[in-house]
């Protein structure tokens, strides 16, 4: 097979010429060598041009792209970038300044030209601000959008209900479940909002039967340390806890060995039970954590107890686990046995010795 910068004789020139591609590049000329019977030589310059032309292409991608300031800041703009400030920045520096060229000196200069009188905050938030944006758009440092793919599904009281009773009855659906695994942990998740991966890898030391309370030690990205209380349908549902050792193994009683996508080592067992109460494939098991958000909410109203018990650092992130309900929620809730409310306890007396459970609000 020729080789791609091997030469051709053109009888009309009476030369050698040479017609190849080097990347985006077409090189097309004639040799300076007019024998026909020079082939070896011209042979060996085509070779030349062609390895000697590639080391220009290498060299051309390795330096820096530039781009005008007023290209990136167009780009910047199209991208949903901010643009109030913008149109005086671009008249000032226009397409011949490079936005990688714009440094502290160049800032301050733009600062004095265009605005003289103004406060160092103006400056900051009309000169500096905008240009740095638009340099981190150029460097590719710029965090993108994404698209919003938030769950909306959960599961009212009674799709809840339908799903408990198919876990209960495993073999209805062809799942070997002789301890009601799977349906301890929907309990659990349904009753605390736990993930699933935090459920699977729980240990009954957690537990504590006298409070209510399960001590969830979080994960390094996406739960808190926190406190989780189980509601009595909760408890009822899960049974017997181990004092020690995996709360929730798997449907054969074994424990889960863990790893990083641990969640999905119950969606076969969920799947089956989720298809035999004739639920659709969006329910998934994390279905179950938005679920709990919207139960909970809806019967509390407690804002701050929602994140505490969730684990979620961030008031937008809570959010979009709790969905819009109706409002008879609560009340439906409650006939079907999930009461999340807090304990009143009796009125003290003055004198009374006492034990203080704080309701939750209390402390805000």
């Amino acid at each position: 097979m020729a080789n791609p910068w091997t030469p051709t004789w053109h009888e009309k020139h009476e030369a050698w010429t040479i017609d190849f591609r080097i990347g985006s590049r077409r090189i097309r000329r004639r040799l300076p060598v007019g024998d026909k019977t020079q082939r070896k030589v011209a042979e060996k310059l085509a070779e030349n041009i062609y390895h000697s032309t590639w080391q220009e292409e290498l060299q051309a991608e390795r330096k820096p792209r530039k781009t005008s300031f007023v290209k990136a800041a167009e780009l910047y703009e199209a991208s949903g970038g901010e643009a109030r400030f913008l149109p005086k920045l671009k008249r000032y520096f226009g397409r011949d300044t490079f936005v990688e060229e714009i440094d502290e000196v160049s800032i301050m200069e733009a600062a004095e030209a265009l605005y003289p009188e103004a406060r160092p905050e103006t400056i900051r938030r009309q000169v500096r601000v905008p240009i740095r944006s638009i340099q981190n758009f150029a460097a590719g440092k710029r965090r993108q959008k994404t698209t919003d793919a938030r769950r909306v599904r959960w599961l009212s009281p009674e799709e809840a209900e339908t799903l408990l009773q198919v876990a209960g009855e495993p073999e209805t659906v062809g799942l070997r479940d002789p301890r009601r695994e799977t349906l301890r942990k929907i309990s659990f998740m349904l009753g605390t909002g736990a993930g699933p991966g935090e459920t699977l890898a729980l240990d009954g030391k957690g537990w504590n039967p006298s409070t209510r309370e399960w001590w969830l030690p979080g994960t390094k990205t996406a739960f808190r340390p926190r406190f989780v209380f189980l509601p009595e349908r909760a408890i009822d549902l899960i049974g017997e806890i181990p004092s020690e050792g995996p709360a929730f193994p798997a449907p054969n009683g074994l424990p889960y060995k863990i790893h990083p996508n641990r969640g999905a080592q119950m969606a076969v067992a969920f799947r089956k039970v989720r298809d035999g109460a004739g639920l659709g494939p969006e329910v998934v098991p994390y279905t179950l954590r938005h679920t709990w958000a919207t139960w909970f909410y809806a019967q509390t109203k407690d804002w701050a107890a929602l994140l505490d018990h969730g684990g979620w650092g961030r008031s937008d992130t809570a959010n979009r686990y709790r969905k819009i309900a109706p409002k008879d929620l609560a009340n439906r809730l409650l006939a079907h046995g999930w009461d999340f409310l807090p304990e009143e306890g009796e009125p003290v007396r003055f004198g009374e010795l006492v034990s203080v459970r704080f309701r939750s609000g209390d402390l805000d």
